[in-house]
């Protein structure tokens, strides 16, 4: 029976498979640690982040925005379901997720994907 304990190592091991390129497998470390804390907004990302890196963009979206659902005012949620949607070829709501996310945070890499004052592509 996996204990609490084991679902922190299996949410670092998931953060080093992510950042090994290992997505899928990352995704499956973390199926069980959201199975036993649906409520944990970190798992949720790392999950959301894996899904992206395995081209799994509709699982994606839909896990970037259950975490928006709960915490609203998290630009990096914003701006990686916003990466998720330009992925998908659906700019016009990318767009409105860049510029959520550089308006809660102003990181250069945000205002820089929000495009503020453009109407066309990124190249002008």
């Amino acid at each position: 029976m996996p204990t609490p304990e084991t679902h922190v190592i299996d949410f670092r091991a998931a953060e080093h498979l992510l950042a090994a390129r290992d997505p899928r497998g990352a995704v499956k470390l973390l199926d069980s640690v959201i199975s036993a804390h649906p409520e944990n907004t970190a798992a949720r990302l790392l999950r959301a982040r894996a899904f992206f890196g395995a081209a799994q963009l509709r699982s994606a979206e839909l896990e970037f925005q259950l975490v928006l659902e709960r915490e609203p005012d998290n630009a990096f949620a914003h701006f990686a379901l916003a990466r998720t949607l330009e992925r998908a070829n659906r700019s016009a709501e990318a767009t409105r997720h860049f510029r959520l996310a550089a308006a809660l945070d102003p990181r250069p890499d945000f205002v820089e994907a929000a495009r503020f004052g453009e109407k066309g592509d990124r190249d002008g």
